[in-house]
């Protein structure tokens, strides 16, 4: 048995979101804000008992809520018989699993009909009124009362609460509100909206996935505070020795239901005590002389004796229980657990907590012992939910978790031998470093979505990567080894830079920090990848629908022939042999027509699934005063775009490595006898030059002169305005 998708619906930014989940591990993924911590909330309140608050419910669905209110409270108004009304506004979470037919005898309670043998299985979970007629009574009884306290007061101004229906709710929500699940039609499952509720189809026992799925979480918070710390609260002063403590109770404690192997330490547990009592009495004995003195104890007085009761699990309740240490050869060098790092005391708490959840499961050691006879059945299927797990954890250290953490899960004899119980682990993360070590097609994109779309409000929905990486072909091999070797900050990101070389992307972060200060404050991914190669990324563009700016070069040459490199002139029958400007974005290769492109036809915008926008930035002319005649300068790539845009911070730039490219540009520039020869002069220079020059032509360039003093050249910048200006539509 396994959880195959669950829909979440009317859950703050999850108004309605599809979530498939992978066999194993499930990876939520995007950008910050995108509801990625609303779905593991979600998971955790309808499958493990955690409270809802009012701030659970979508804000958009507040007014509608409202309305409700307002009708209620009007004079002659009829009770409400049933929840239908409710079921457009209230969270609402389906579960469909995978059973098979020898597992039948888990889901009896949850079968849709007798003639149903195997397969997919639908529940709904909705957060409803317990007894709408007594939240219809009360509530219209409660606020009746506070306008009329109101119209007994002449001018006044405040207004009494419950002012609405949602005032009322969010004192009262769980008082009213609790979850009811309901029988789903499987024949269904494939509709693109969720199916209607059946509210004939309600299961009346108690939570009916109890027996069927146990659910354990890793929250965020996980509690570590600085040791120094005296005032934190008991969320924040989690230690592992509490949880060695914890998992001793449940699973180690000797005095619980007793084996043979547990004799040994009872004994030796036992003559401690009786040695501590003879002690104790030794010293005690002259201070009970002295009560007795006092004339206490009477004669009918039962006489004074001290007696202590010791308990193995008692020598764990100290703050130094667990310790590190220091060195192999003198035992003496500890230091308690809480004076090692956070990163470790992080990662050895998850990893115990994943070992704690699965011996829990398995019921392990004493906890089999002490459960009752009739809890004894084993849950088919175990879930587990581990938030951030890269919190205060080294790039080496998370990678390291999450490549271990699905087999701790499942480090158990019975699980490997039994394949009908099995584990999902679903985990949440901003780490590009746990994405590059998962397999993409495990990876669930969260995607925002602008009010408008959908919501009066921002939302979000899920995209499924496993179609964009799960296929053979040579596209989705490349971009899956180019992401796991370089860019997984993608799956993170506000919008993607796409640049061609390695002077591009080392100074075009210096350009966004020192001139768009807007844009320096969003995530931006700049992607490193060749003209040749950029369009193999366009299937995951399209997947995210993330905005993208392509930043490529015109790459001159000749029309005939294998289109030999040629320097940019106009009226030449040159083209364009960039395959992102030929045949991907623009799909047009003609020199003199890629000139002529308005600024507004550079922007492809995509309607599906989401709205988005890619826009293209190739090299524009570049005016120049050259010894005081304007001339026009066309630029091939983005070397001599820069060096045309800054000619006169070339000009005087001193340098004394007579083997960089930047010496050489200069000196072009300072010994050229015409314009037409410093313009092929520099054009020769920058496309012999090889990709390694290329990369110290950058960093040449950003040791010689402050990039403060860099004209961004101007394709870039209207590339980047553009790119800031969508990012802050409000603009």
């Amino acid at each position: 048995m396994r959880i195959l998708a669950i829909n979440i619906q009317n859950f703050r930014k999850l108004l309605q979101c599809h979530i498939d989940f992978s066999k194993k591990t499930t990876l939520f993924v995007g950008a910050n804000n995108s509801g990625k911590t609303s779905a593991m909330d979600a998971l955790g309140k309808f499958l493990a008992d955690r409270s809802f608050t009012f701030n659970d419910i979508t804000i958009s669905k507040r007014s509608d809520i409202n309305q409700i209110g307002d009708r209620w409270v009007q004079e002659g108004c009829e009770e409400p018989v049933d929840l239908a009304e409710w079921e457009l506004f209230i969270p609402k979470m389906d579960i469909w699993l995978d059973v098979s037919q020898n597992e039948i005898h888990y889901v009896a309670s949850i079968i849709p009909t007798l003639k149903w043998r195997g397969g997919k299985l639908g529940v709904r979970l909705a957060f409803l009124p317990k007894d709408i007629s007594k939240l219809f009574s009360e509530y219209r009884e409660v606020y009746s009362a506070a306008r009329k306290t109101e119209k007994a007061k002449e001018k006044i101004e405040i207004r009494l609460y419950p002012k609405n229906l949602c005032e009322f709710l969010e004192k009262n929500l769980n008082t009213y509100f609790s979850i009811k699940t309901f029988i789903l039609d499987p024949a269904k499952v494939e509709a693109d909206e969720p199916q209607t509720t059946s509210f004939e189809m309600e299961c009346f026992t108690d939570n009916p996935l109890k027996g069927i799925i146990k659910v354990d979480m890793i929250d965020a918070q996980r509690g570590f505070a600085d040791p120094d710390n005296a005032d934190g609260t008991e969320r924040t002063k989690k230690q592992l020795s509490e949880q060695m403590r914890s998992y001793y109770d449940k699973h180690l404690d000797p005095e619980k239901s007793p084996s043979p192997e547990d004799l040994d330490i009872l004994q030796a547990t036992e003559d401690a005590r009786k040695a501590f009592d003879r002690n104790l009495a030794k010293k005690f004995e002259p201070a009970i002389h002295e009560l007795e003195g006092l004339g206490y104890p009477g004669i009918a007085d039962p006489k004074l004796t001290i007696a202590t009761k010791m308990s193995t699990g008692e020598t764990l309740k100290h703050d130094a229980a667990v310790q590190y240490a220091l060195s192999k050869s003198d035992d003496s060098l500890k230091l308690p657990e809480k004076y090692n790092g956070l990163g470790y005391q992080n990662l050895i708490s998850m990893v115990f907590d994943l070992m704690r959840f699965r011996d829990d499961w398995m019921r392990e050691g004493k906890a089999k012992q002490a459960k009752k006879d009739f809890d004894l059945a084993i849950e088919p299927l175990h879930l587990v939910l581990v938030e951030e797990p890269e919190a205060h954890l080294h790039v080496q250290v998370q990678q390291v978790f999450i490549r271990k953490a699905y087999d701790v899960l499942t480090n158990h004899k019975f699980i490997k031998e039994n394949e009908n119980f099995a584990t999902q682990l679903v985990i949440s993360t901003h780490s590009s470093h746990v994405v590059r070590e998962t397999d993409f097609a495990d990876l669930r994109y969260f995607k925002r979505l602008s009010e408008g779309s959908e919501s009066t409000i921002a939302t979000s929905k899920v995209i499924n990567l496993s179609d964009v990486f799960g296929k053979e072909d040579e596209t989705d091999k490349f971009v899956t080894r180019y992401l796991q070797a370089t860019h997984c900050d993608l799956f993170f990101a506000d919008a993607a830079i796409l640049v061609e070389g390695s002077a591009e992307n080392m100074l075009l972060p210096h350009f966004i920090r020192n001139k768009y200060t807007k844009l320096y404050q969003r995530y931006i991914s700049i992607l490193s990848i060749n003209g040749r190669h950029s369009h193999r990324l366009n299937p995951l563009i399209e997947k995210l629908c993330i905005p993208t700016l392509v930043i490529a070069d015109m790459d001159s040459a000749e029309k005939e022939g294998h289109h030999k490199a040629a320097c940019p002139e106009r009226g030449k029958g040159l083209i364009s042999s960039n395959y992102t400007i030929a045949k991907w974005l623009v799909k047009e290769k003609d020199l003199d027509k890629l000139l002529a492109i308005p600024y507004a036809k550079k922007e492809i915008i995509k309607e599906t699934p989401y709205k988005y926008s890619i826009r293209v930035a190739y090299q524009n002319p570049v005016a120049i005063d050259y010894n005081g005649t304007d001339k026009e300068a066309i630029a091939s790539t983005f070397e001599d775009c820069l060096v045309y845009t800054n000619y006169q911070l070339f000009k005087g730039i001193s340098t004394d490595d007579t083997g960089s490219l930047v010496k050489s540009v200069s000196d072009e520039i300072n010994s050229a006898s015409s314009f037409e020869d410093f313009h092929k002069g520099v054009y020769e220079i920058l496309r012999n030059g090889k990709s390694d020059q290329k990369a110290e032509f950058a960093l040449d360039l950003i040791y010689a002169v402050d990039p403060n003093e860099l004209i961004v050249p101007a394709y870039i910048d209207e590339g980047l305005e553009w790119l800031q200006e969508y990012l802050d539509p409000e603009e």
